[in-house]
C-alpha cells in the first residue's frame, strides 16, 4: 500500500490526525476479540476464582472498560470519542481464556481502536493476574471481528465470513427506519426510533439508526436500511391510510417473501387497545437474509410491536440465518 493510501499520513508522509467533520455522525459499533493462551492448571484456577490474586475476570473487564475509555491518550492519532457503551466479556477453552469487547458511540468516526484497546488491556490485566502461576502466558490474536456505521454500512472480517461466528455477528445487526415528514425537516421530534433504538441495544444487538426519512422518501430510506445487510430492519410511521403513508409499498418492493402471520399478530396487539389499530397496513417479510418489519408511528404502536417481537425474534432470526427449529 502506498502512502497516499494511508489515511493518518498527509501528502508529504507526515502523521496526522484525519479531519472527520465532513463525516455523517452515525451510531458506531466495533466488536473485537483476542485470547490469553496459558495452562489447564490456571484455566482451572480461574475458573473456580482461586487465583493468588483474586477477582481475576472482574479485574481484566474493568481494565478493558477503562483502556477503551482512554484510547486517544494511549494511541496519539485517534479521536477523543464520547463512548456510549463498552462490553468486555470472556470464555474458555482447555487452554485459553477468550476476550471479546463491543464498543459503541454515536459520531462522525469508528470505535474499531476502542474496541481493539479494551481487548489489548483486558489481555494484559490476566497475564498480570496469572503471571505468578505462568510466566510464560502469550496474548495472541488481537483483532477486529466486526464494525458497523459510517457510509460502509456492516462489515465482517474476511476470513470469518463463512463461519458460525460471524452469522452471530451477523445475526445481532439491527437498523431503525423512521417515516416521518415533520420529523425529517426538524420540525417534530421522533420519540418513536430512539425507543426501539434502545430496546434492541438492550437485547444486545448492533443497531444503526434512527434513520429518520420524509414519507416521499421512504424508498430511500429503505435501501439505506439494507445497506450491509443486516439481520433485522424495523420502520415506525408510514402505514396507515394516509395518501402519503407509503412505507408498506416501499418495504413490498424489496421483499421475497412475506410473514403474514407476524404482521397479523403486531394488528391484533394493537386492537385489544384502540379499534383504530385495524387501519395499520404494515408488512413483515424477508429481504434475503434481512428482517423487516413495520410498526405504525405511534408509541403506543412501537410498545405493542416491541411485546409480540419480543418472544420470537430470537427464533425467527435463527431460522432466516440457517438454524433454529422449523416446528411450526
Amino acid at each position: 500500500m502506498s502512502g497516499a493510501n494511508l489515511t493518518h499520513l498527509d501528502g508529504e508522509g507526515r502523521a496526522r490526525m484525519v479531519d472527520v467533520s465532513a463525516k455523517a455522525t452515525t451510531a458506531r459499533i466495533a466488536v473485537a476479540a483476542g485470547e490469553l493462551q496459558t495452562t489447564r492448571e490456571v484455566i482451572a484456577l480461574v475458573r473456580a476464582d482461586d487465583m493468588p490474586k483474586a477477582d481475576v475476570l472482574a479485574t481484566a473487564r474493568i481494565a478493558g472498560i477503562a483502556g477503551a475509555k482512554r484510547t486517544s491518550e494511549l494511541i496519539p492519532l485517534c479521536h477523543q470519542l464520547a463512548l456510549s457503551s463498552v462490553k468486555v466479556e470472556f470464555g474458555f477453552t482447555d487452554t485459553t481464556i477468550t476476550i471479546e469487547a463491543r464498543a459503541k458511540t454515536t459520531g462522525q468516526t469508528g470505535v474499531e481502536m476502542e474496541a481493539l484497546t479494551a481487548v489489548a488491556v483486558a489481555g494484559l490485566t490476566l497475564h498480570d493476574m496469572v503471571k505468578a502461576v505462568d510466566p510464560a502466558a502469550v496474548l495472541n490474536g488481537v483483532r477486529l471481528l466486526s464494525k458497523e456505521g459510517g457510509k460502509r454500512g456492516h462489515w465482517v472480517r474476511e476470513e470469518l465470513e463463512h463461519r458460525p461466528e460471524a452469522a452471530a455477528l451477523g445475526a445481532r445487526s439491527a437498523v431503525v427506519l423512521v417515516a416521518s415528514t415533520a420529523g425529517a425537516a426538524g420540525t417534530r421530534e421522533d420519540t418513536t426510533g430512539p425507543v426501539l433504538a434502545s430496546w434492541l441495544d438492550g437485547l444486545g444487538y448492533s443497531v444503526r439508526g434512527p434513520l429518520v426519512y420524509a414519507d416521499a422518501d421512504i424508498d430511500a430510506g429503505v435501501a439505506d436500511a439494507l445497506t450491509g445487510g443486516p439481520a433485522l430492519v424495523v420502520s415506525t410511521g408510514g402505514t396507515g391510510a394516509s395518501p402519503t403513508d407509503r412505507t408498506p409499498e416501499a418495504t413490498a418492493a424489496v421483499l421475497d417473501r412475506e410473514l403474514p402471520g407476524v404482521a397479523e399478530a403486531l394488528r391484533r396487539k394493537g386492537t385489544e387497545k384502540t379499534v383504530h389499530a385495524a387501519l395499520s397496513r404494515g408488512l413483515v417479510g424477508l429481504s434475503g437474509r434481512t428482517v423487516i418489519v413495520n410498526l405504525p408511528g405511534s408509541p403506543g404502536g412501537v410498545r405493542d410491536g416491541i411485546a409480540v417481537l419480543e418472544p420470537i425474534l430470537d427464533h425467527l432470526l435463527a431460522q432466516v440465518s440457517g438454524g433454529g427449529m422449523h416446528d411450526e
